[in-house]
């Protein structure tokens, strides 16, 4: 029922009004609707999704004054994003010229690694409850926001839509068969997510509310395991750490840890919030996964969608962040991870305004969730690598790999290749992997559900076992995965599906 309940959460991602930024104050009423917060039924985790947060135009958009072609002014505010007001957002976290330069890898030598297996803390039937909870909240969140908003005939067409779409796609999640605890034998990916012993949910990186992530790890635990910290989509709106389960799954069957890192989303926070929560989950990641028998020497940063835009944005200023001020004060570093991945993203905001407008984006929202039409381009990965006063940071960056289908109209596959294209000229690594007629959902979504061979999956696996003989093979003697849904449903879904 999650990923039902993200489809039709996309509704509102895909048709709010104009007039919603001038009524956000109303959606703090749903923060102390009194038979959420007093429930007893409903977990305290599932509280996170909430927005608690509303911003003020006043205090959220950077100042018009910022010179983009300034490299110490721009610094400065990047490093703001992570510093705040007065107390640095990380400060629970070990400084990157104490920990990064003289922290100690994790070796085979070390006891109580590679055997480790985190115990599950709660019962069977407080996991029941859990799901229950954590579905139930987010779909009544997203009924209520659209009861706010009110129905045009639009709307409920676009709403039928997604309906459909989610019952098409909905028998690959909620399988009555094979109903295991294990990993392996799992293939009901709500039920896996929920009850695998293999999924390690909500651990908590920061003190923001949706400062939490999910830790998918394989039952073999004899050596130390790449790692993939992954951010997830949902325009920026929806976004969820549940939204990973489906690739934290195929990655988990290959040996491969996943961290999928959940972050605040709009209007619980605009995206500066959001870059600042995905770098301090990467930090998280990159300091402490050791403690979970993942190798610190190879940690992937993978984004899908709005994720791989939030994610490369804090990759880039980050380097920045570096650059000029030589790592003092930072708690990770880019040289931390081994290549990033992005799939399906967009990079030069400028480029998006219109075309997200004419899918259902409206502008104003748009604008509103990216903190003024004035800080499009400081997050803008492509426009950022571009300035010529950031070529020191660029060559920091870790190779670069874009995945992205041709007949995406999410968001066009356009958006890979010129940044490919931005990184090059630069001197970066970058690379790009087209999927032909591939739409926004096909990649991430239908083709893992359609069993058989990934294509997605199977470049993703190249860049983490490069150089890695012994795990090729075993990626290229691995069965193919089980049809989860029939042909047909997902050839209905891909024909209604407004993404």
């Amino acid at each position: 029922m999650v990923p039902a309940a993200k489809v039709i959460g996309a509704f509102y991602t895909r048709m709010l009004p104009v007039q919603f930024p001038s009524r956000l104050v109303d959606l703090k009423k749903m923060k102390t609707d009194s038979d959420i917060s007093h429930s007893s039924e409903i977990h305290d985790e599932s509280l996170d999704i909430l927005p608690t947060v509303v911003p003020n135009s006043a205090s959220v958009l950077a100042p018009s004054s910022l010179d983009m072609k300034n490299p110490t002014a721009l610094s400065r505010h990047l490093s703001l994003l992570d510093e705040g007001s007065d107390t640095p957002l990380l400060a629970a976290s070990t400084p990157l010229n104490n920990s990064f330069n003289n922290r100690r890898r994790r070796t085979a030598s070390d006891s109580n690694i590679y055997g480790f297996r985190p115990e599950r803390q709660r019962s069977f039937r407080q996991d029941v409850g859990h799901a229950a909870a954590e579905t139930y909240l987010i779909t009544r969140l997203t009924f209520r926001l659209l009861t706010y908003l009110g129905l045009g005939y639009r709307w409920i067409i676009q709403f039928l839509a997604l309906g459909c779409y989610a019952m098409f796609l909905m028998p690959g999640f909620i399988q009555s068969k094979h109903l295991q605890r294990g990993c392996a034998d799992v293939l009901d990916i709500a039920y896996y997510y929920y009850f695998s012993k293999c999924v390690r949910r909500s651990i908590v990186y920061g003190e923001e509310p949706r400062n939490r992530l999910d830790l998918y790890i394989p039952e073999n635990m004899d050596e130390p395991k790449p790692v993939v910290a992954f951010i997830t989509g949902g325009a920026w709106i929806i976004g969820y750490k549940a939204w990973g389960s489906l690739l934290g799954q195929e990655l988990v069957e290959r040996n491969v840890i996943v961290a999928c890192i959940d972050y605040r989303n709009f209007p619980q926070g605009t995206i500066s919030d959001m870059v600042k929560d995905a770098s301090q989950g990467i930090s998280f990641v990159c300091n402490n996964i050791a403690e979970y028998g993942g190798d610190p020497n190879r940690i992937y940063l993978v984004g899908q969608s709005a994720g791989a835009h939030i994610a490369a944005c804090a990759l880039v200023h980050q380097a920045i962040k570096e650059a000029e001020t030589e790592r003092t004060g930072l708690t990770w570093s880019v040289s931390q991870l081994k290549a990033y991945v992005g799939i399906s993203g967009g990079y030069n905001l400028l480029n998006l305004v219109d075309h997200f407008h004419k899918r259902g984006l409206y502008s104003s929202i748009f604008l509103s969730v990216m903190e003024g039409e004035h800080s499009l381009a400081r997050f803008s990965p492509e426009i950022l690598v571009k300035n010529p006063s950031f070529r020191q940071a660029v060559s920091l960056l870790p190779p670069i790999f874009l995945l992205h289908g041709t007949g995406d109209y999410s968001i066009p596959s356009e958006a890979s290749t010129n940044f490919a294209a931005a990184l090059r000229s630069m001197g970066a690594q970058a690379e790009v992997r087209l999927y032909e007629g591939k739409t926004h959902t096909d990649l991430f979504l239908q083709d893992p559900l359609r069993g058989g061979k990934d294509e997605l999956l199977k470049d993703i696996l190249s860049v983490i076992h490069a150089g890695d003989p012994l795990a090729q093979a075993d990626d290229t003697a691995a069965p193919p995965r089980r049809r989860l849904v029939p042909e047909i449903l997902l050839k209905l879904a891909r024909k209604v599906s407004p993404f």
